[in-house]
């Protein structure tokens, strides 16, 4: 690998000790030294390819550190069902429909129906009835945006077996009529039965997959991610790295239903290399907001009898968590409502107590979407040392869903200002394919609070908007900590592997105007001292 001087650039180095430079010697895949082209270009320049900059803005590659690579993969091949109205998105699935050979399935991702202008009632779920009007003989299944609620037509409930003598499974849900029939809804587990049933790409076509996915990421400007999907999703990506197709960095956790399997083969957080390690063990301890799944202290605002469904509590938490960190591996628990937040922290401060107890290292333990905390919790996350892994994008999307669900409790939903003030680590990301992957919408989402249209002008709940030194941590260095690789990526310094963006010197975020953020698409893309996107080509 040849080595290589950038100079003549802005450069912004996310390093306190030397916040700022000119240029930068790379050497081996690793920064080398920092300073100005004069500096660099004289120690180092002899035997260095030198690429004139002309003023272009540099920053860490950006990471994100909570995804689905393989559901984002899947979502880029289905109906974009993520519209305004009812009558859009199923437009879309008919426009599919009639591409599809009949019998075949139609598969789509991202509706909400909280957001849907034409509905009769607000927020209420679509039914199978809607479908089977334009797809009366194809089976279709639609997974919702926040992906804890599917839609299906009749077609696709028959070929399933699914009517009014099918059970409920645990800690899920079929909608179901006042006669007991089936609608079309599956909620939270009962999605997971009906994915058992759905074709899959076979382990070469998801390995294709995985591969234009991590094209659009890197193009995007991530460097990094944290994937939260299945042992096929680590197949496939073993896979690319086995061929050197691999060039994101990967973050890869662990199904909490496969913590014995993952003991048994001696897997710990953090084994593997600068490419592909093992990251934590996901458990879940409720659902989502859209769907009214999320666990609550007190019940919500427009559905006054439901408190949403706690799917684990925190002793049963605490048993997963010992056996983890008794064989080296972090939990990340995914938790929505502000009581799943407080079952989550009871458990994780008892983890806390036990490693202390066992003399065992404090493990990278982390809070996923902490959406919305109890204000007697705020500071507990920072109290024990565990990371709060958010979302900034969720808050534009969710914040009318949560005004009307949460009322004032909402002032402490997706409060980012509060974490930082309280001292915990911030680790942003998507969520995708709920959100969009593209880091620049969520560092826009993060310091105006404020929707793409503007809505509301100076943010929702300003006090919690970010600055963009603070929001830019959040998606570097916040989640390399996450993933204890902070002493690896996260800032240009030296002996820091060479994982950075250009920009083009008029989208500088630290001086463009805001607005200016969701348009910004990086010209240059540099993984391990590798242009692994440059110019419009991989």
């Amino acid at each position: 690998m040849e080595d290589i001087i950038l100079y003549n650039a802005k450069i912004y180095t996310m390093n306190f000790e030397q916040p700022s430079a000119s240029a930068l010697a790379v050497h081996n895949g690793r920064i080398l030294a920092l300073g100005t082209d004069e500096q660099i270009l004289s120690a180092f320049g002899l035997h260095s390819i030198k690429e004139d900059l002309r003023g272009q803005i540099v920053l860490p590659g950006l990471q994100d550190a909570h995804l689905h690579l393989e559901f984002y993969a899947l979502a880029l091949q289905k109906v974009d069902c993520e519209t305004a109205t009812k009558k859009e998105c199923l437009r879309r699935v008919a426009e599919r429909v009639k591409e599809t050979p009949q019998g075949e399935w139609v598969l789509g991702h991202g509706w909400n129906q909280n957001v849907w202008q034409d509905q009769d009632h607000q927020g209420s779920f679509p039914t199978a009835a809607d479908l089977d009007i334009i797809a009366p003989h194809h089976p279709v299944y639609l997974t919702d945006k926040s992906l804890h609620a599917g839609w299906m037509n009749s077609a696709a409930m028959l070929l399933l077996g699914i009517s009014t003598a099918t059970s409920d499974p645990e800690n899920g849900k079929f909608l179901r009529d006042h006669h007991g029939k089936p609608t079309g809804i599956a909620l939270e587990l009962a999605m997971e039965w009906v994915l058992t049933q759905l074709p899959v790409p076979t382990p070469e076509r998801l390995t294709r997959m995985l591969w234009d996915a991590q094209n659009k990421l890197i193009k995007m400007g991530l460097t990094s991610v944290c994937d939260f999907d299945q042992r096929t999703c680590f197949s496939a990506l073993q896979q690319l790295h086995r061929q050197g197709d691999l060039k994101l960095r990967v973050t890869k956790s662990i199904a909490h239903e496969n913590l014995d399997h993952a003991i048994a083969l001696g897997l710990q957080s953090g084994f593997g290399d600068d490419r592909l390690h093992i990251g934590s063990v996901k458990l879940f301890a409720d659902g989502a907001l859209g769907p009214h799944t999320a666990a609550m202290l007190e019940a919500y605002d427009d559905d006054p009898n439901n408190l949403g469904s706690l799917f684990m509590d925190g002793e049963t938490m605490f048993e997963i968590g010992r056996k983890a960190v008794d064989h080296g591996l972090s939990i990340a628990v995914h938790a929505i409502g502000d009581r799943a937040n407080h079952e989550v922290l009871n458990a994780i401060e008892n983890v806390r107590r036990y490693e202390d107890k066992q003399g065992l290292p404090h493990l990278r333990h982390r809070i996923e979407h902490v959406q919305i905390l109890h204000p007697q919790d705020a500071d507990r996350l920072a109290k024990h040392n565990i990371v709060a892994s958010m979302q900034p994008i969720h808050a534009l999307s969710d914040m009318t869903t949560a005004d009307r669900c949460w009322g004032k409790r909402a002032a402490l939903s997706y409060a980012w200002c509060t974490q930082i003030e309280n001292g915990a680590v911030l680790a942003f990301g998507s969520d995708a394919p709920v959100e969009s992957p593209n880091p620049f919408w969520g560092l826009y989402a993060a310091v105006t609070r404020s929707r793409f249209d503007g809505y509301p002008q100076a943010g929702w709940y300003p006090e919690q908007r970010l600055t963009m030194q603070e929001a830019l941590h959040a998606y570097t260095l916040g989640v390399a900590y996450a993933c204890g690789v902070e002493n690896k990526v996260g800032k240009l310094a030296p002996n820091y592997l060479a994982d950075m963006i250009i920009l083009n010197k008029d989208e500088d975020p630290f001086t463009t105007p805001a607005e200016i953020l969701k348009t910004i698409q990086p010209s240059s893309v540099m993984i391990g001292g590798e242009w692994v996107y440059h110019n419009d080509h991989f």
